[in-house]
């Protein structure tokens, strides 16, 4: 393993680690402000920056993200992606832990899957971790408007079936993977610097979506299900859109498992709570 690739990883891990506080932080504010409505949206953001707790966990998150990209600017997409979605963990223990309650069977499952990912990534680290190629620019831009339009339709159709803070949590997510898939391109420079336009929608249309869920779910399904999505997307685009590439033979084959590990981890932290389920 390279030191880029460690200093990397570092900087993976304290991002995540201080964006799932941010998220419990932001939750807290939320849950205790007068309702937020995605039809007056001006209206809800000044709810929420006269909110001195809220602005403090929204500092947090975007010091978590200075850090995201400096990380990707070091390593590939899908392996700083995976750290992150080992993060979940954090989410589940922190959340836990202030709520005065001990974690239920499967969220500790996915607390387990998430560090056993974690180390099968450190494992497979001994194989390579190449960046891959700067992917073509038309498929980019395809992968981001199926991925806002998938985003849209599950708000707009799914809310009565999943719930308005479920559907929350996965649109989310996905403006989130928006960001972050349009952060790694954005650090390639030249005209690609234009990416940021992407990543500032996807991010401010994520976080706004998340305080709306927050209002009618916990932290752990809400976040818990943006961080699937937001780590799960990139994570497929790393290697379908910009060709990073996985390493060959047994490594290869423990760096699957990380993925699948760390998702697999993420999927049973975010299950929905079904008795709190609620519509805007």
């Amino acid at each position: 393993m390279s030191l880029r690739t460690a200093i990397a990883l570092v900087l993976a891990l304290a991002s995540t680690t201080l964006t799932n506080i941010a998220y419990l932080r932001e939750h807290d504010a939320a849950a205790g402000l007068p309702a937020l409505s995605m039809r007056h949206p001006l209206q809800s953001v000044r709810l929420l920056i006269n909110n001195r707790s809220w602005m403090l966990g929204f500092a947090m998150e975007t010091s978590g993200f200075l850090l995201y990209a400096a990380a990707l600017a070091l390593a590939s997409l899908a392996l700083v992606q995976t750290i992150g979605a080992g993060g979940i963990g954090v989410l589940a223990y922190l959340s836990a832990r202030l709520s005065g309650r001990q974690l239920g069977g499967r969220e500790l499952s996915g607390v387990i899957l998430s560090v056993v990912g974690l180390v099968a990534l450190a494992v497979s680290l001994a194989g390579g971790s190449g960046k891959g190629s700067n992917g073509s620019t038309a498929t980019i831009i395809l992968w981001i408007g199926a991925s806002a339009a998938a985003a849209i339709l599950i708000l707009v159709l799914a809310r009565m079936q999943l719930g308005f803070a479920v559907a929350a949590g996965v649109a989310g997510g996905i403006f989130f993977a928006i960001g972050d898939i349009s952060t790694k391109v954005a650090t390639q420079g030249g005209i690609r610097v234009l990416f940021v336009l992407a990543l500032i929608v996807g991010y401010t249309a994520g976080t706004l979506l998340l305080q709306f869920g927050y209002q009618t779910g916990s932290a752990l399904t809400v976040a818990g299900l943006a961080t699937l999505l937001t780590n799960a997307l990139p994570i497929a685009a790393g290697t379908v859109v910009l060709n990073e590439a996985v390493p060959p033979g047994a490594y290869g084959a423990v760096r699957i498992l990380a993925f699948a590990a760390v998702t697999a981890g993420a999927f049973l932290l975010a299950r929905p709570d079904t008795r709190r389920r609620a519509t805007d």
